[in-house]
């Protein structure tokens, strides 16, 4: 079968060796990950075994500590079909500090205690303790997983989580509204040279220390900080990279066939960065978005935010004698860090051929325009559901910097997150009434407060209630962005929902307006499950509550997230039936099950 496949794609001799050996390779690489598949009744079961530990490696050419999985780094690729049970054994090696693992964009339908939110769905998982995540990946897309505990992610817990269309008895049959003939995978992250604990305990202390911006972006774990791929065409004085191709931070290469269709599935874990993806030379057309398939488009260059993912298409129908660049640059801050480099190599030419011309040049990292425009044309694919008609509740939600106690924290409606000790999945279902408050929070701000200005009162305080949604109820999300703490500063900021997809309805400029509504795109609006809110505008959600448990909605951006940038929905909890002991060993819920216990005994 695989002999058949690489005559279809074109391969002679050589190449079907070469191409076989990858295979064998890769079969090799996922057994190593701990993967075991089982059958039964038509369903299948794919284990995996994730041992998490800090080790040294060198991601962009400068050694350090990062939190790798199974002595790796990036963790391992999890691929699997759509229907799979995915069953992860995660054990952590961290010796002083907990760990979970959130799979991103996967809705855990009636699984939400898997989430992997520490204090929200689960306990932290000990140092030395396992955790097994078992949950169906219900939906084909271009997914990721990374730590959602501290500030993990900025260490390096991350990793892809591919999951196919299911498996057909014709495979001949197109499973997918696209064709391609090959396939790449693009991690997208960015990295400091100052570890998660320093970044953590500077956000936190007065004065404030900011984490900066990144000293490097890493494609698929590997960057450049010491040299540049790209050094004669730079006005620095950065020294030319030179690679036998064996060092970790030696760049992924991606290897093409002249006159074939790739498809390129590309997701951002970035902590920080905003970022602009372009192939020097090649036209992208957009197919997928979070999971979801769009109304193809053609561009030349993408944006991408922390925690969002995108299937495009590429035809490499240039000359076939020339190498590529294919580049990733900052969007939405005043780039500090330098464009994350790797080459679209064409077989017929030869490796060490670098691109003869400069690398993509990203928009100017302001030019919001260009980011709206391309936003705008995210749609949803002909035959994708359709949003309710009208919703049964809205919440308004003001993104602000705020000062409490003389701390700098993120806010929404004046109230700064602060998680409880007992996770909410538990204290809800068991009635712990005393585990987070239960005065929920504001749904509105003031009409009058002017999102242009610092907030005159720029005292906010913590706070840990909840959302609670009806079952199956329609709810709209108004994300209103506003001034931050500086004068005339305004900042992106991506965010992410747990549980669910929502529907984009629209974005506008300014303080969102009941009129605004008019303007919702109730036609093709795209399903996603994290969005953008540019400086100084809006931007409009719908979902349906249709998904028992308790979830988080987020900015992705780390520090914003740890600065108290996120709220709590809970829905239909009480609904659920039991829920695994392994995760609610913390706070109340480890009490509760320590004293039914000792009662027992």
């Amino acid at each position: 079968m695989i002999m058949t496949l690489l005559q279809k794609m074109g391969y002679g001799g050589c190449w079907r060796v070469l191409v076989l050996g990858v295979v064998l390779w890769w079969s090799v690489i996922i057994s190593s990950a701990g993967s075991v598949g089982s059958h039964s009744l038509g369903s299948r079961t794919r284990h995996f075994k994730f041992q998490v530990e800090y080790m040294y490696w060198s991601p962009d050419c400068v050694d350090g500590l990062v939190i790798g999985i199974n002595g790796r780094f990036p963790g391992p690729t999890i691929r699997v079909r759509a229907g799979d049970t995915v069953s992860v054994e995660v054990t952590n090696k961290l010796d002083t500090e907990g760990v979970v693992i959130h799979w991103h964009g996967i809705r855990q339908l009636g699984t939400p205690w898997a989430d992997g939110t520490a204090s929200i769905s689960q306990c932290a998982i000990n140092p030395g303790e396992s955790f097994v995540y078992r949950f169906n990946a219900d939906k084909a897309g271009t997914y990721m997983y990374h730590g959602h505990y501290g500030m993990q992610r900025s260490g390096g817990l991350y990793g892809s989580l591919i999951v196919e269309t299911e498996e057909e008895e014709e495979e001949e049959e197109e499973k997918e509204p696209f064709h391609y003939d090959g396939e790449f995978n693009l991690l997208l992250s960015d990295w400091w040279h100052q570890t998660p604990h320093e970044q953590q305990v500077g956000l936190s202390s007065n004065p404030f220390r900011w984490v900066g911006e990144p000293q490097a972006l890493l494609i698929n774990g590997r960057g450049q900080y010491n040299c540049s791929l790209a050094a004669k065409f730079s006005n620095s004085s950065a020294a030319q990279c030179k690679f036998t191709g064996r060092e970790q931070c030696a760049p992924y290469i991606l290897r093409v066939l002249p006159n074939k269709t790739y498809r390129l599935r590309v997701s951002s874990v970035t902590a920080l960065a905003s970022l602009n993806l372009a192939i020097g030379g090649h036209k992208m057309t957009v197919v997928e978005a979070d999971g979801n398939y769009v109304q193809p488009f053609t561009t030349d260059d993408m944006d991408i935010y922390s925690g969002e993912s995108y299937s495009v298409l590429f035809t490499t129908d240039q000359d076939p004698s020339t190498n590529y660049w294919v580049s990733i640059g900052v969007r939405g801050r005043l780039p500090k860090t330098p464009p994350a480099l790797t080459i679209l190599h064409y077989a017929t030419t030869s490796i060490s051929n670098l691109p003869p011309l400069p690398p993509p040049v990203p928009p100017l990292w302001n030019n919001h325009t260009h980011s709206k425009l391309f936003s705008n044309k995210v749609q949803a694919l002909a035959g994708s559901p359709s949003p309710p008609a009208t919703s049964h509740r809205r919440i308004l939600l003001l993104n602000t910097q705020n000062y409490i106690n003389g701390y700098i924290r993120w806010a929404l409606n004046n109230v700064s997150l602060l998680l409880p000790e007992t996770p909410y999945l538990g204290s809800i279902r068991y009635r712990l009434t005393k585990a987070f408050e239960k005065r929920a929070p504001p749904e509105n701000f003031p009409s009058e407060y002017d999102i242009t200005m610092p907030a005159k009162n720029q005292n906010s305080s913590y706070g840990n209630g909840v959302y609670t949604l009806r079952s199956n109820s329609t709810v709209d999300v108004i994300l209103q962005n506003a001034n931050a703490l500086a004068a005339n500063t305004s900042e992106l900021h991506p965010w992410h929902l747990h549980g669910h997809y929502f529907w984009v309805l629209g974005y506008g400029e300014g303080k969102f307006r009941e009129e605004d509504e008019k303007g919702f795109n109730l036609k093709n609006p795209p399903l996603k499950n994290t969005v953008v809110v540019f400086p100084y505008g809006w931007t409009a959600l719908r979902f349906v509550a249709d998904n028992p448990g308790v979830w988080a909605f987020h900015c992705h951006i780390e520090p914003h997230l740890h600065m108290g940038m996120g709220v709590v929905f809970a829905e239909g909890v009480r609904r659920l039936g039991k829920i695994p002991k392994q995760g609610l060993g913390c706070g109340l819920t480890g009490k509760m099950l320590m004293d039914n216990d000792n009662n027992r005994d």
